[in-house]
Order: C-alpha cells, then sequence, then structure tokens
C-alpha cells in the first residue's frame, strides 16, 4: 500500500490472518454486519473516461459499486488487479458494478494515452475514471493506493480496505450487499481464486528484504554514490562497495525531481536487494523509441533468474513508460547485486519496487 497524499510513501502489505478470513465467513453468511460508513462522492472533477461514458450518482442507483483507486505504475495496484478483474466479471449479471479511479503519481500517469495503454495491457473493461488532477481523491478523502471503497444501493460506503490482501474479506462484503440489495440472504459463498503472472504475482514475504526505493531527488533514500545528487544537472558518477538496500549510479546521469535520465549509453544503475523479485519503473523519455538494457546478478546474466520482461541473457527493452519485471528468481534468494546498463542514452527510471 502506497500512502499518497505528502509524507512517507513507503509501501506495505495488508494480509488476511485467520481471525479476518472467520470475520468474513461470518458476514458472508449474514451472521455480521457491514455499517454506514459515510457517503459516496462521487466523480465529478474526471479529465476523462475510459471504456464507459461519464458516471454520475443516478447511473449508479440500486447498483453496488466497488471504488478502486490506483494508478497503473504502482506494484500494489498491480498485484490486487486479477482480483478486481474477477469481481467485475463475476458478479456483473448480479447488479456489480466496478468504477476505477486512476490517480496518478507520477506526471508520466497523467497522460490519458498512457492511461489507455495501460487499461489494455491489464485487460481492464471495467469504467475507468481519470482522475489527473486528484479532485476525486480529494473529494473522497482517500490517502492510499490501491483503496477500495464498496458502496450499497443507495450510495453509502459500506466497506473499505487499502492496501494489498484480505480479498476474501473483500468478496465476502460484495456477495452480503449484492444479496442485501436483492432482499435476500447470501447464498453464493465461493471465492475467485484468478490466475496472475509476472508483476501480477502475490509477493514471497518471507523472502522480502528490500523496499521500495525512489530515484528521483525529491524523495531518493539509501544512495551511496561518492558524488551526491545533483538537482537538474548532468554529472558524473561512480559506485562500487554496496551495503544491503543501498544503490548507485556509473557514468552520466541527469538527477530530476522524480526521475533520474541516463545521459550516456552505458549508463548503470546498482543496487544490493534480497527479495524474490525486482521491478523497475522505466520510460523511454525523449528519444520516444525502444531503448536497450542489459541486467546482470553478481556480474553474471540471470540466466533463469530472468524477470518478465527480461530475457535470460539479461536482455531487454523500454518501449513504454511503466513497471517492468527485470528479476523472478526461485529457490536462490539472498542479498544480490542488480546491475542495470543502458544501451542506448535517454532513459528515465523512476523507482524500484520487489515482491
Amino acid at each position: 500500500m502506497r500512502p499518497g497524499a505528502g509524507g512517507m510513501r513507503r509501501w506495505m502489505l495488508t494480509l488476511a490472518g485467520a481471525g479476518v478470513l472467520a470475520g468474513a465467513v461470518l458476514v458472508a453468511r449474514g451472521q455480521g454486519s457491514l455499517p454506514v460508513e459515510g457517503t459516496g462522492a462521487g466523480f465529478e472533477g474526471a479529465s476523462g473516461w475510459l471504456n464507459s461514458a461519464p458516471l454520475k450518482a443516478a447511473d449508479l442507483k440500486g447498483k453496488v459499486v466497488l471504488v478502486d483507486f490506483w494508478t497503473y505504475s504502482c506494484i500494489n495496484c498491480l498485484r490486487t488487479m486479477p482480483y478486481i478483474r474477477a469481481w467485475a466479471e463475476k458478479y456483473r449479471t448480479q447488479g456489480l458494478v466496478v468504477v476505477g479511479v486512476h490517480t496518478p503519481e507520477f506526471r508520466f500517469e497523467q497522460s490519458q494515452a498512457n492511461v489507455q495503454t495501460a487499461v489494455q495491457r491489464l485487460r481492464i473493461d471495467f469504467p475507468v475514471a481519470l482522475d489527473s488532477s486528484q479532485a476525486i481523491w480529494q473529494a473522497w478523502g482517500n490517502r492510499f493506493w490501491p483503496a477500495y471503497y464498496l458502496l450499497d444501493g443507495n450510495g453509502k460506503i459500506r466497506y473499505h480496505q487499502y492496501g494489498e490482501g484480505d480479498y476474501d474479506r473483500t468478496e465476502a462484503a460484495i456477495q452480503r450487499l449484492l444479496a442485501e440489495a436483492h432482499g435476500t440472504a447470501p447464498t453464493d459463498h465461493s471465492l475467485v481464486r484468478p490466475e496472475a503472472k509476472a508483476e501480477q504475482s502475490a509477493p514471497d514475504l518471507a523472502r522480502l528484504g528490500s523496499d521500495e526505493t525512489y530515484l528521483g531527488y525529491g524523495k531518493a533514500e539509501r544512495f551511496h554514490s561518492p558524488q551526491p545528487l545533483r538537482p537538474d544537472q548532468p554529472q558524473r558518477y561512480s559506485v562500487s562497495t554496496l551495503r544491503l538496500n543501498q544503490w548507485g549510479l556509473a557514468g552520466n546521469w541527469l538527477a530530476g525531481e522524480e526521475k533520474i535520465v541516463a545521459q550516456e549509453a552505458g549508463a548503470s544503475i546498482a543496487y544490493q536487494f534480497s527479495a524474490r523479485d525486482l521491478h523497475l519503473v522505466l520510460g523511454p523519455g525523449a528519444a520516444g523509441r525502444p531503448l536497450r538494457i542489459q541486467l546482470t546478478l553478481d556480474g553474471e546474466p540471470p540466466g533463469a533468474d530472468h524477470g518478465s520482461d527480461i530475457d535470460a541473457a539479461g536482455m531487454g527493452l523500454v518501449d513504454a513508460t511503466r513497471l517492468y519485471q527485470l528479476v523472478r528468481q526461485g529457490t536462490r534468494v539472498g542479498p544480490r547485486r542488480c546491475v542495470i546498463r543502458f544501451l542506448d542514452a535517454g532513459a528515465e527510471a523512476y523507482a524500484f519496487t520487489f515482491g
């Protein structure tokens, strides 16, 4: 879960334990209640819509509505998306309407074309409100990516969830409100188990030893090149020894507030990490064409430990601004040095995430 309104943006995970799952079963069987938590603020201020004409409160009256605040480069949002898609498909004919609210974190996520590409890539077919100015985010008083709000047919908020996990409990709440809307007791207690691949797979929490790391000087942490980040000006950097969760640059880079930009072919980023998965938000920048990258783990090609966007030799292409899965390890998970070398100038890098 990414806190998202100023302050700390370090992500956390919330996963349902036995007590939460027991509570979900009680709710689904009608032995619990879903109290009114407030009134949904609607979608006024959307800069556009995908997959739908603009939706107003009158359009949704009598419907159970799941509102999902997300942004397309957020790893936590990506890992919840298989469940959101599955709920939209399973309960659509029973009266559930899923509305995604895409509230950007980075400036590149304000582009409707970029969001449209992401929606197509993620196979999202439910309505998505574009919240480029964060007007909807502010109206709802939201602070997290992802965040779900479940509304009844009168537009009242009856359930919310911040962050990953608690999927069974959320689905049980959907079943409860759908039954309430139909004037019956819940009868469908089955739960979705969607297939999730690549960056959408659940994290390996037992072996997760690295945390989200921003690279732009506005939020950079644990940077360990001998040369400090020089805001908004090109500078040549070097990197040698790194401790766990430190990173550094080599070659000529331009450090911006929310991104770093490779100024020459051969520039590289090194990160000492410990996790099954390593992701990096990357873009081709002003070049507007695919840019080549080459990855090594402990100085060698990744082989079977390559991610979905890298081959076994460590080669990959940055052809859109999005999150790339660079490493997906098997049985060997421990401190390792990952180096991403940019074979073409102009690539932009924003943030590392792990799983």
